[in-house]
């Protein structure tokens, strides 16, 4: 349920039905907006309607959530979420840029890819430290090496890092080195890491599994969002249908979708949806023009010798090109 205040309620008024809904057992998430404030109420159903919560002074209207959609429908929060990662804010209607090789290989490889990331105009140096490959012959990645590697490139160039987490046990070691966890394809649906990275305390950068209905990856969301984590952004990263042509298929769909049934930013990774680098650029394009928050893009120094996605990831020419495109194409839409 919400709680929709009056645009004349005191600040005594709010915080009286706060204690109102604490002092029940029950959890709030306050929204303030330009006008009128908005109190959501998390928790047993039949505790929250045992209160007769419209004769509180102050209160509007009460609003049922009937979905099972609770925390991350538009009925909870009318109002979109900016999710701030250290400084660097999402869904605030600038375009966020996050690029940089599939794995980290090594710290010259790494350096030169940040460098490059900086210089465009990016604002996140992606990379893995930790790879979920098909075959347990593959790289797998350089595990804590990697992580170190990262936040170097953190000191150097001052890009946030965001990398992947892929089990439980490694939650406390990336949360030490990252500033945005990534939660991969292939782990949407692990409740128990989306409920490990709701109680990490860091942003998470949440990946729409690859058979993964728009539903199933909003509920996967509620699972952080019900650990009392709100900083969590969505990424599009394509979907898997009969199409053999690309890597899977990009559901931009999604985007709009997203926006109308979630106040939670949504960026999209054109890179893993058609894994061909030359069709990333004109996906990261349609992506900012159907109104993604950001892209995230793989770039490689060189990606002839890249240990994991070479054909998907952009060459340093060609990925400043891109980013010189995309900065147009913000300009134009009046995004920042």
């Amino acid at each position: 349920m919400i709680i929709v205040m009056t645009p004349q309620a005191t600040e005594e008024q709010k915080q009286i039905i706060i204690d109102r809904i604490q002092g029940a057992g029950l959890r709030t998430h306050v929204s303030e907006g330009d006008f009128r404030t908005i109190i959501g109420i998390i928790g047993d159903r039949k505790a929250i309607m045992a209160i007769p919560w419209d004769v509180f002074a102050g209160v509007e209207k009460t609003v049922p959530i009937t979905s099972s959609l609770k925390l991350v429908s538009r009925e909870f929060r009318p109002s979109s979420l900016v999710v701030d990662v250290g400084g660097v804010k999402i869904g605030d209607g600038s375009l966020t840029v996050m690029a940089g090789p599939c794995a980290v290989e090594s710290k010259a490889q790494l350096q030169q890819a940040a460098e490059i990331v900086k210089a465009s105009g990016g604002k996140f140096l992606r990379g893995g430290a930790f790879k979920p490959r098909t075959s347990p012959y593959a790289f797998q990645g350089l595990a804590r090496t990697g992580l170190e590697y990262l936040a170097e490139m953190r000191e150097l160039t001052g890009l946030k890092i965001v990398t992947e987490v892929m089990d439980m046990e490694t939650v406390g070691l990336v949360a030490d080195y990252a500033d945005m966890l990534q939660i991969g394809a292939r782990n949407m649906q692990n409740f128990s890491l989306l409920k490990s990275v709701g109680r990490a305390g860091k942003p998470v950068l949440l990946k729409r599994g690859l058979s993964a209905t728009i539903d199933e990856w909003l509920h996967a969301a509620e699972y952080i969002l019900n650990e009392g984590n709100f900083n969590v952004v969505l990424c599009e990263r394509g979907i898997r249908t009969f199409e053999a042509y690309t890597r899977n298929t990009l559901d931009l769909s999604a985007v709009a979708a997203v926006k109308q049934l979630s106040h939670l930013p949504v960026i999209v990774d054109p890179s893993h949806a058609t894994g061909r680098w030359r069709l990333a650029g004109p996906m990261a394009v349609a992506a900012v023009a159907a109104g993604a928050d950001g892209v995230m893009l793989e770039m490689h120094p060189n990606p002839a010798e890249a240990l994991c996605d070479g054909p998907q990831s952009l060459n340093p020419a060609h990925f400043l090109a891109l980013m010189q495109e995309l900065a147009g194409l913000a300009a134009f839409l009046h995004r920042r």
